[in-house]
């Protein structure tokens, strides 16, 4: 197998950590073992083209990778359908592309948190967005949930570092996709006006001080348990604490030795029906080249976050 990512360039340090990652699953391999090899992409489409080659010619069996949207069709068509690609972006658009997409989106993200707030009565969600592309794959996601779920949605844009809106109109939940100030703000704003906040996975935040401030919100992330034993295992190894891309890294190596080890090692293992459980949530691909992605739904408490439902993001 071989793992395609920059390790020079502007993404080289996200590289370099996906590497750590992914060598993981290879310690203490048994010899004879085949052994991740990995190529440098430069972060570019032609650097992208250029490892690729370079990995078909030493007979890889899957292409983990590239990292970004714009090198995905140069390694697809270097691999000509000769073996499966599996890239790390998450834009739909690349869809029937002929790349198996396993980045986490927006819309999976958004559709999950969305799901478990109906269960919970939620019915008029408000999402509060900072005109960004995480940001707007969340509103057009939740707008496009309108008809499945019976819920209302309302969105408005806020640029960084301008205060909240009035929440008016007393809706639910208000969800605000991805982290940082702009969720810490929201989260102060609501705490005593009874509307529950959501977000995405990037809402995560173990400083004392965001703990305090999510007090109650619900946040749709990757399974904390599987996710914990990646991390202390990450940690051990290299230092500090990994990130989701460098942990899908971790899961497209696990995924491929499952693979090789039932002989389905193409295109029709990756679409198996069982899917492939991972420390980033449980998969399963589709034809198209999408996955669908389950998220652990978690409850913000003083103390850390508690697993309390589970839920499905196409």
């Amino acid at each position: 197998m071989a793992l395609l990512v920059p390790l020079t360039g502007g993404h080289a340090a996200l590289g370099l950590s996906m590497q750590q990652a992914a060598m993981l699953p290879q310690s203490g391999a048994a010899p004879g073992k085949p052994m991740l090899r990995v190529f440098d992409t430069g972060g570019t489409p032609a650097g992208a083209a250029a490892a690729a080659g370079l990995a078909l010619k030493a007979k890889a069996g899957m292409l983990l990778g590239p990292l970004t949207a714009a090198e995905v069709p140069a390694v697809v068509q270097a691999a000509a359908g000769r073996v499966p690609v599996l890239a790390f972006s998450n834009d739909l658009a690349l869809r029937n592309s002929g790349a198996f997409l396993f980045g986490i989106t927006a819309s999976q993200s958004t559709q999950a948190i969305l799901r478990y707030a109906r269960t919970r009565g939620v019915r008029n969600v408000l999402v509060i967005g900072d005109g960004g592309s995480w940001s707007t794959a969340s509103v057009d996601a939740a707008k496009a949930m309108e008809p499945e779920l019976g819920i209302t949605v309302r969105a408005v844009t806020v640029a960084p570092g301008t205060p909240l809106p009035a929440v008016g109109d007393a809706p639910d939940a208000v969800l605000v996709p991805g982290g940082g100030a702009a969720l810490l703000a929201a989260s102060r704003a609501l705490r005593d006006a009874g509307v529950q906040l959501l977000t995405t996975f990037q809402g995560v935040d173990y400083r004392p001080e965001a703990l305090a401030a999510l007090e109650g919100a619900w946040i749709a992330s990757p399974e904390p348990d599987a996710f914990e034993r990646f991390a202390g295992a990450y940690a051990a190894r290299n230092g500090g604490r990994p990130g989701a891309i460098a942990a899908l890294a971790y899961d497209a190596v696990g995924i491929t030795e499952q693979l090789r080890a039932a002989n389905q090692l193409n295109r029709e293992g990756l679409l198996g029906e069982r899917g492939f459980d991972c420390a980033t949530g449980a998969v399963r691909f589709r034809t198209d080249g999408s996955c669908a992605r389950s998220f652990a739904i978690l409850l913000a408490g003083r103390d850390g976050y508690s697993k309390v439902a589970v839920s499905q993001g196409a």
